[in-house]
């Protein structure tokens, strides 16, 4: 059996998720349906983590085991032949036969963009969060820097999280704005379900006036997902990049 790595983009507006569902459109359904067409092999792949629906990838990590002989090229060109544009193959290579997608990684990086201006944009709509009243930039600024290093993050995980453990090592959280557009920057070992899209929404509300930036280590110590902010809809999110060193 040999190990195929792929690095995968996509558009996840038109999926509903990362993760098989039967007879629902899924990205992993529709990778898998690719390779059953390309080798005639009915496989399951393993994802560095399951994006949710309208969530995209820039740098999506997937492996899967396979007795084709086809090469990593091969595999390349004829997975993109079956794919529907909105999801590419960027990169095929064969890797160790213990290497996991999910459990080799060692840190994510995932970007949440918003769009702060009056009107919605037509072409931005599936792609940003949009946020039409005006944003303190410096005053989020100040609040993500509080959230950077080790913490317990219960407050700004999905309330059906079922991971064990809720802390987690913000390495790097970064906020930058380009005219209308905010992009926030993070980077972990391991994320928290929502906790990217409830890290945004947070922040959002103390870029509104809802939430002081002292307010985040009280938060934080509150180990309730009620003391933080909305969970911010699924379209800004784009895992950016699985790093493996």
């Amino acid at each position: 059996m040999r190990n195929i790595k792929l690095i995968l983009e996509y558009d996840g507006s038109g999926f509903s998720g990362w993760q098989w569902q039967p007879g629902i459109p899924t990205l992993q359904g529709a990778l898998e349906d690719a390779i059953r067409k390309t080798s005639g092999e009915t496989l399951r792949v393993t994802a560095s983590g399951r994006t949710d629906s309208g969530v995209h990838a820039l740098g999506q990590v997937v492996n899967f085991h396979t007795e084709s002989e086809l090469s990593p090229h091969s595999w390349h060109g004829a997975l993109n032949h079956w794919l529907r544009p909105s999801m590419r193959v960027l990169a095929a290579t064969e890797a160790e036969s213990d290497f996991s997608a999910r459990f080799s990684s060692k840190s994510k990086r995932y970007d949440y963009l918003i769009i702060n201006r009056r009107m919605p944009s037509p072409i931005h709509r599936n792609h940003t969060w949009h946020v039409s009243y005006p944003l303190d930039f410096e005053a989020m600024k100040e609040a993500a820097a509080l959230l950077l290093g080790t913490h317990d993050f219960t407050s700004l995980r999905a309330t059906d999280c079922d991971s064990e453990y809720p802390v987690r090592e913000l390495r790097t959280l970064d906020l930058t704005r380009e005219g209308e557009m905010i992009r926030l920057s993070v980077e972990a070992g391991g994320f928290l379900r929502h906790m990217v899209r409830n890290i945004a929404g947070t922040l959002v509300f103390v870029g509104r006036g809802r939430f002081k930036p002292g307010d985040i280590p009280a938060i934080l110590e509150a180990k309730n997902r009620r003391a933080a902010g909305p969970t911010a809809p699924p379209q800004g999110l784009y895992l950016v990049k699985v790093d493996y060193e």
